[in-house]
């Protein structure tokens, strides 16, 4: 196959580009670096199944040549990043997925979708489940990522009623592992850079509010098997397991040997309370399931932090 992936430079992104080129197909990635890092697909540039076009994706792309999967995972995903690029971020959400489904209906291809559990906003429903329709503040500061990403699910849904568009929407929920950036305003990236640099442990409000962490290779194999899959409606990838980000941070202060205290700061606006998927439609349709556990994905992720020279 031939694979356009937006967003290929980016965390999630550059993992997708390993494994479609590990299972003999071609990847065409389009990313305008905005968020993206060029060191995360260097090993790539000069393997002749890969090309890279400097593209911002709001703005239409004349793809040359067959497509026959996309995989749409252009936007900034972190509060930071967001927050700094609030029109980006929409402007991606929405004409950045417009013109990847104009693509896919061009071509003939299918396309996955990238959504956010950010859909679910600060939920009233523990654990998510795909059929809640969250609570979302739609004219607060993180309003600009979880409303993209839900004009981009209507948008994809409509694609694929009104013009038959193959679709895959999947909802990834926190990720981590090798190839996330220091100061994104993640949780896991930031407490794992404090740590080894022997800085407090920033925790935002009392550090209470729980998240569930699924491993890059985990949610890889998720992205995949939803590709594969006869299933159009959203699905939630991620790992069950919840901790509290003060867990988080007692847990990661332990397997960096580091002597880092924590420091509590207030708690952003509409920051989610609880985070946790259902996984059910994973395990059922997809045969999924995480099995990377926290403290060897930690492991794995300090260690890649390790080896960086801002560390």
């Amino acid at each position: 196959m031939r694979v356009l992936i937006t967003g290929g430079a980016g965390f999630i992104g550059s993992h997708l580009c390993d494994r479609v080129l590990a299972e003999g197909d071609q990847v065409v990635c389009v990313d305008n670096f905005i968020t993206g890092e060029e060191s995360n697909i260097a090993h790539l540039r000069d393997r002749p199944p890969f090309r890279l076009i400097r593209h911002d994706i709001t703005k239409p792309l004349e793809v040359e040549g067959p497509v026959d999967l996309i995989l749409h995972f252009a936007s900034p995903a972190s509060p930071i990043d967001y927050l700094k690029l609030p029109i980006q971020t929409l402007k991606v959400g929405s004409l950045g997925t417009l013109n990847a489904l104009g693509i896919a209906k061009a071509k003939r291809a299918r396309l996955l979708l990238a959504s956010t559990s950010e859909v679910y906003g600060d939920p009233q429903v523990h654990p998510q489940l795909e059929s809640y329709w969250g609570h979302v503040n739609p004219v607060g500061p993180r309003g600009v990522y979880d409303e993209s990403k839900r004009f981009a699910e209507a948008m994809t849904m409509a694609y694929h009623r009104a013009h038959g568009v193959d679709t895959r929407i999947v909802r990834i929920f926190n990720s981590y592992g090798p190839r996330m950036r220091a100061h994104d305003g993640r949780a896991i990236p930031a407490f794992i850079t404090q740590a080894l640099r022997g800085e407090p442990l920033t925790v935002f409000g009392k550090g209470s509010q729980t998240r569930s962490f699924c491993y890059i290779d985990d949610l890889i194999e998720g992205i995949v098997r939803l590709i594969r899959a006869d299933w159009h409606e959203p699905v939630n990838i991620g790992n069950p397991g919840e901790y509290t980000i003060l867990q988080l941070a007692e847990r990661i202060i332990a397997l960096t040997g580091s002597a880092s205290r924590v420091v509590f700061k207030p708690l952003p606006q509409d920051d989610p309370q609880q985070r946790c998927p259902d996984i059910t439609v994973a395990r059922t349709r997809l045969g999924w399931q995480p099995r990377v556990d926290l403290d060897t994905g930690l492991n794995q992720t300090i260690g890649w932090f390790r080896t960086r020279q801002f560390v």
